[in-house]
This record gives structure tokens, C-alpha cells and sequence, in this order.
């Protein structure tokens, strides 16, 4: 990729990574602080200690830029702002976790630790319903995507070696990248997700989780990556229609 906001989009896929966590509640009568690419809080938001439970149907897209994030449902004032554009200028859907009276919904964030939740006002988004899905078997070393809970392919994949695992859980697609070199490190297009390799953190963006393509057709169903999911050229074209949001769980 190129300079400028090329190289942003660059930082976002090289290795797997992206924000921070978010910091704690900001006091009364403060505004509550931006979590973003600039922003280094001191403390997590809600880190979750193990997989979440499957999320429900739905994703919620930002209507704007910044979006209120609260600790719990009812809380006076949100514990931080969360910078919602991907690098490339979109709003990504969010998996909803859980809906709550009173117009609360709790959503899964694209920050760190993997897993981090927090809750948002139904007013500031608006709910989409998902109809694509991707399966990640690490231990088949495969990958299913399934449109309205029908399988459309099932592909062979490349997974993280055994000092730089792929990361299991649930996560969704929260940037496309399409590729102007095919022959590149990330062969025709990279979906970057939600989460980030759990054991490197000093990489270009922070090692941001991504589903990407290789031109080696040895990739298939070996342990070669530094995390992210490898899928040959030829194969990843099933993956383009693929819209942001998309959910995607990886386990064993």
C-alpha cells in the first residue's frame, strides 16, 4: 500500500491491530474522554474473562462519528467516546450482546482486551440484522461462511503458528481492505476484525486480528501466520461480498 490515508489502512492489517482500551468513567461534570488511534486510557472497560455468549442477530451501526459509551445500562453520564470510523471512513456495525429496557444495548467493541463490551443508547444507532456468517475451525484448520444459515463455501486455511496463535472467540468484520497487489503480503483483500492477537502488541496496528489473502497455495491447512487467518487468492473471492459487521467465530 501507499502513503497517506493508504498507510493508515495499512497500519490496520499489517500483523493483526488497532484502538485502545477504553479508560474508566470520567467525573461529574467533565466530558467524558475519546477512545481512539491517539487516545491511551489507563483502565479497561470491561474486558470479558471468558468467550462471550453467542451474540443475538443483530449488529448496531454508529448514526455518527462519536458514539456514547456507558459502563451500565441507566448510567448518568457515558465512561468515555468511542471514535466509530474505521480507517477507512465507515461506520462498522457492532454486535449487540444484549438488549435492555429503556432503549440500552450492550455491544461488543473493536478495542482491547478482546472481548470488551459496553453499553450504548438504542437512539444512536440503528440495528442491522446480519445475514453472512464465518466460522473459523482452528483445529480443522477451516474456514465455513454461511449466508441466511446456509453454507456457501468451505474453505482451507492458514492459521497463526505456535508462538503467535490465532485468538478464539467472537468477533465481526470491522474494515475491508482491498488489495492494489495481489502478489502483496495480503494477497487480493483483507477483512480486518474486531479483535487482536493476544501476544503482540508493538506491531503496525497494534496487532489487529485479520482475514487475509496469500498467494501460496501451501498456506492452506498449515500454521505459518503471525494470527491471522490465511486464505488463497483463488478461494478469498467468496469472501468480497462479505459486508462490514459481519460476526465471525474462531475456535478450537
Amino acid at each position: 500500500m501507499i502513503r497517506g490515508a493508504a498507510l493508515a489502512v495499512v497500519l490496520v492489517v499489517a500483523a493483526c491491530a488497532g484502538p485502545p482500551a477504553p479508560p474508566a468513567e470520567a467525573p461529574a461534570g467533565e466530558a467524558p474522554p475519546i477512545a481512539g488511534p491517539l487516545a491511551r486510557p489507563e483502565d479497561p472497560f470491561r474486558p470479558l474473562r471468558a468467550p462471550a455468549p453467542a451474540p443475538g442477530p443483530l449488529g448496531a451501526r454508529p448514526l455518527g462519528r462519536y458514539l456514547a459509551v456507558y459502563h451500565r445500562p441507566g448510567a448518568a453520564a457515558p465512561g468515555f467516546v468511542l471514535d466509530a470510523r474505521n480507517p477507512t471512513g465507515q461506520l462498522p456495525p457492532m454486535l449487540v450482546r444484549e438488549v435492555r429496557p429503556g432503549g440500552w444495548l450492550e455491544v461488543l467493541l473493536p478495542l482491547r482486551p478482546n472481548g470488551t463490551t459496553g453499553w450504548v443508547r438504542a437512539e444512536e444507532v440503528r440495528l442491522v440484522e446480519p445475514r453472512f456468517r464465518i466460522e473459523v475451525d482452528l483445529s480443522r484448520r477451516a474456514l465455513v461462511l454461511e449466508r441466511d444459515g446456509r453454507v456457501l463455501r468451505r474453505l482451507r486455511v492458514g492459521i497463526g503458528r505456535p508462538a503467535t496463535p490465532t485468538p478464539t472467540g467472537r468477533f465481526y468484520v470491522w474494515v475491508k481492505v482491498p488489495q492494489r497487489n495481489p502478489r502483496g503480503p495480503y494477497g487480493s483483500l483483507a477483512l480486518g476484525l474486531s479483535g487482536f492477537s493476544e501476544v503482540l502488541e508493538r506491531w503496525p496496528g497494534e496487532g489487529r486480528l485479520a482475514i487475509h489473502g496469500t498467494t501460496d497455495p501451501a498456506d492452506r491447512g498449515a500454521r505459518v501466520s503471525a494470527g491471522c487467518i490465511r486464505v488463497f487468492n483463488p478461494d478469498l473471492r467468496a469472501l468480497r461480498r462479505v459486508p462490514l459487521g459481519t460476526p465471525v467465530l474462531i475456535h478450537r
